[in-house]
Order: structure tokens, then sequence, then C-alpha cells
């Protein structure tokens, strides 16, 4: 008879491994990334280009570009764009990064050949119209304000800038004056710079038929380069101030933020850091949350991770406290710290991050944009091929003396930046 009260058997994870993806280059030089799988009728397509905040020009030019893609072409108003995307039960955006600006088209499988000529008019020729530009910078505006009343938006703002540097395309912040001034010209200049098919990336993954690839090499790889991509900026990252108060009036909370910069994704020890940052606050079970959510009782929720990005990579704890427990908390993010910097860390706990970590991982890889998403990151942060499987065998192999030696290295409060959002000290 099954017993309910014991937990069934946890099996490791021995190996993984990504589809390999063909990859062919264009007639015009961009590179076709394709990786294949028909368990349903659905394909995703994405051209990505190097028109993210560190190319931009000047403050807010890629957001702007990015967001107006789809407000009118010299065929298609904003409204036969979204008419035709939804006749085909389709679903097409254009998101803006730090580093890259990505369209994404996702269809069923044989309706590609019909959306393909909108999918190459909305990269191609856009025609940003004034008042679409003009209501944009309205929205944006509004919703920005909106957000500068949360001590968390404040906090993570006033975090990125002390962390980078002002003059760090990661650490500028939103200017709402040089928002307001952009001209539809700046725009349209940048459009014709950063987003030529000629220097894109482009992955089509999911049901991926024979004609499919004829199909993109005619309507994707004729298209020939006008321009010279922007030059993107050579700069180094230096932090500023390692304490910072942003006083926020009337609030009832504080939100914190703890961190540093963290080695790259390409450092030797990438995969074991992760492991460290996991049992720091990486899941539910962490020790941060066991201590400041379950034990004190500071907060909601407390978490630790690592944003990597292909120019500087950033190391973060944030959390959002009674305000009147600010310090406090600090306090035993502090203790945590150097708990892994002095203590090894028992077996039974790392056994359960390891497991834990390898089972997201095999579950984060159950669908082909899943696969391809992981095998993006590879192509832009130009990482080995055999880096996932490496994940998979040295965080089964990471013991808890390395560990505490990587705490030592990188987790000291002493090196952290450090910034609080809340009421009048």
């Amino acid at each position: 008879m099954l017993d309910r009260k014991v937990a069934p058997p946890v099996q490791p994870l021995a190996s993984i491994s990504l589809p390999a993806a063909d990859v062919l280059l264009l007639p015009n030089g961009a590179r076709l990334h394709i990786l294949r799988n028909a368990a349903q009728p659905v394909i995703r397509l994405q051209a990505v280009f190097k028109a993210g905040k560190w190319y931009e020009p000047g403050s807010s030019v890629s957001l702007l570009t990015a967001r107006m893609l789809l407000e009118g072409t010299r065929t298609r108003t904003a409204r036969q764009i979204a008419d035709e995307v939804a006749f085909y039960g389709a679903s097409l955006e254009c998101e803006q990064g730090f580093d890259r600006a990505t369209l994404t088209l996702y269809c069923l499988s044989r309706h590609l050949e019909k959306l393909l000529p909108l999918f190459l008019d909305v990269i191609t020729e856009p025609t940003f119209p004034e008042v679409e530009l003009a209501q944009l910078k309205a929205r944006t505006i509004q919703n920005v304000r909106i957000e500068r009343q949360k001590t968390s938006y404040l906090a993570a703002e006033q975090f990125s800038r002390n962390l980078y540097g002002s003059s760090f395309p990661y650490g500028t912040v939103f200017n709402e004056a040089a928002f307001q001034e952009v001209l539809p010209e700046q725009v349209k200049a940048f459009h014709l710079k950063a987003y030529q098919l000629s220097n894109a990336e482009l992955f089509l993954c999911g049901d991926v038929l024979p004609q499919h690839e004829q199909l993109l090499q005619h309507v994707l790889g004729s298209t020939k380069p006008v321009y010279s991509v922007p030059s993107p900026i050579t700069i180094d990252a230096i932090s500023g101030p390692s304490h910072d108060y942003v006083t926020v009036p009337g609030s009832l909370q504080s939100s914190l933020r703890i961190g540093r910069l963290w080695p790259s994704n390409t450092h030797p020890q990438t995969h074991q850091l992760q492991v460290l940052v996991k049992v720091l606050g990486g899941y539910f079970g962490s020790r941060l949350m066991k201590n400041i959510r379950e034990d004190k009782g500071f907060t909601y929720g407390i978490y630790a991770s690592v944003g990597p990005r292909e120019h500087a990579t950033s190391f973060v704890i944030g959390s959002d406290v009674n305000a009147a427990s600010a310090s406090a908390a600090i306090k035993e993010v502090h203790h945590e710290l150097r708990l892994l910097q002095e203590e090894l860390m028992p077996a039974d706990e790392l056994q359960t991050v390891k497991n834990y970590m390898t089972g997201k991982f095999a579950n984060e890889l159950s669908t082909v944009f899943e696969q391809c998403d992981k095998y993006k990151s590879i192509v832009f942060f130009d990482l080995p091929t055999d880096y996932y499987s490496e994940f998979i065998r040295q965080t089964r192999e990471v013991d808890a003396s390395t560990l505490r030696q990587l705490a030592q290295e990188y987790l000291s409060p002493e090196q952290m930046i450090e910034v609080v959002a809340g009421p009048q000290e």
C-alpha cells in the first residue's frame, strides 16, 4: 500500500543535451538557426537585432523604436497589422532589452508563408507616425510616474545606477525630459542602422517544414545592408556609493537591494556560483527565505539572483519589508552571507538544492521554444557548446568546501552595494 507520508525517491539527472540546431547563412549575411520539433503544429520565428539600450545614440531611442515597429508601415496601418495577425490566430510583438531587440512571431506552421510578408514589412518599412509616437510617449511617461511611486521601483533604479555607474548603459535611468524630446527623425535613423536583416540573428523553431527554410532564404535573405550597424559603447562599469537611501515620504514599507558586480557566465566556476546563489536565496526553501520570511516575519518574500547580460553581470538580493524592520532585515542578510563564508553547508541541504536545480532545468526544456531560448544564450554569450551539460556535471559534483571558498571570495557584506528606498529616516 502506498504510504503518502514518505516522499518518492529522487532520481539524479545523469546528463542532458540540447537538440542540435541547423545554422544557415542567408544570402544577405544573416544567420538562420533552425530547431525542429513536430510535436505540435506551431512555429516561432524571431529576428534579433543589436538594437538594445547598449547601442542607442540617445536616451530611450531604442525603447521607442521597438515599441513603434507595430504602429504602422508604408502599406499597413497599426489596425491592419493587428487585424492580420488576429485573423491567423497568431502573435506578433517586439521587445527591447539592454543588449538586443527581438521581433517574435508565433503562428501555426501552415500560416507562416502568409504571415512572413507582414513580418518583413514590420522590420523594413515602419513609418513611425508622429501621432502614435506622441501617444506612446505620453503613456510611457505616465506609467513611469506611477512606478516611481513604488519603493521597489525606486530601489531597483538607484541600485542599477550605483552598481554600474550613471554613464554605463545598464546604469542610466529613465529621464522624462530627454524622453519627451526624442524626435521621430532620431527613431527613424536608429531603425535604419540597427534593424537591418543582414545583421540579424534569425531563430526558427517548432514544426519547421522543408519549404520554410527556402521561404525564409527568399523573403528574409534578399534584403541588402544600407548602413553599418551602430558602434557598441566601450566603457567599463564603475560602481558608485556603497550605501544609499531613497526617501519616499509616507511609505509604510522599505525596499532593499543588496548586491555587486558578478563574474560572467563564461567564468570557469559559473555553475558552482549558481549553486551558491540558489542556496542563499534562489528558491522558496532558501536560507534568506527561512530566516527573514519564516523565522523573523519581516517580509512575504526575499530572493537572490544573478542577472547575466552581454557586457556586465549583476548579483542582487531584493525584498520589500516593513519600514521599521529594514535595518534588522539587512543585518540578517549580512548574517546569512557570513554563515556561508564561515561554515560548511550541511550535506542534506546541498543535495536538496542540487536536486531542485537539475530538476528545474530539465523542466525548462519541455518545449522546443524553451530549448531554443537556452540555445540563444549560447549564441549571444558566446558560450561553449557543452555549457549546459557542464551545468549538470558541475552542479552534481560541487562540494561544500568549494562553495565556502566561493562565498569567501564573492559574498562578503563589505563588497556589496546597498540601496534602501523607504520613508524619512
